[in-house]
């Protein structure tokens, strides 16, 4: 009897020993410690509003020549018109075009984006990765992310404070 005792024991302890440890981030709490991010972002909002003014006064620009082209169209002959007409197609075909380089998936807004974020992000991922190290955890999850959903989590496993700290800022003091 007191062997099946001690291999109940022994086995409910290996279990124990095998059992893996879970930890969450809040990255966008983290991100919002980091005086870069948010310089960041400040220089994308520039960069997106000069751009948007751009595109907006390239469309304000045609709206004005297809009004003046109804106003003058009856005293236009058949080649003026054809002609004012191309113009305009050629003009908005233009604003679409430089509309798409900048703002498109592929555009020099997402490039800009990822030339400035991609480094924070790996920055976080490192200490991150460090406090999983140090703190012997085997996974973390990001309770920012859409794609990650957790219906409880206890603050006692959150380590957002520990990575803030690792990459040298101090945790409490959110960035306006």
């Amino acid at each position: 009897m007191k062997k099946y005792f001690l291999i109940c024991f022994l086995l409910f302890a290996g279990f124990g020993a095998f059992a893996q440890k879970f930890a969450y981030v809040d990255t966008e709490y983290i991100l919002k410690h980091l005086p870069e991010y948010k310089s960041s972002l400040n220089q994308l909002n520039v960069l997106s509003h000069q751009w948007q003014q751009q595109v907006d006064n390239n469309f304000t620009e045609i709206d004005k020549m297809y009004k003046t082209y109804q106003a003058d169209q009856v005293l236009l002959t058949e080649d003026m018109r054809k002609r004012r007409e191309n113009e305009i197609i050629e003009k908005e075909k233009q604003a679409k075009e430089f509309q798409r380089k900048i703002f498109g998936p592929e555009g020099e807004l997402f490039q800009n984006r990822t030339k400035l974020l991609n480094p924070i992000q790996a920055k976080v991922a490192k200490a991150v990765s460090e406090v999983a190290k140090v703190k012997l955890l085997d996974f973390i999850f990001d309770k920012s992310s859409e794609a990650t959903m957790m219906i409880y989590a206890s603050s006692t496993y959150d380590v957002s404070n520990d990575v803030i700290t690792r990459l040298g800022y101090k945790p409490g003091s959110i960035l306006q």
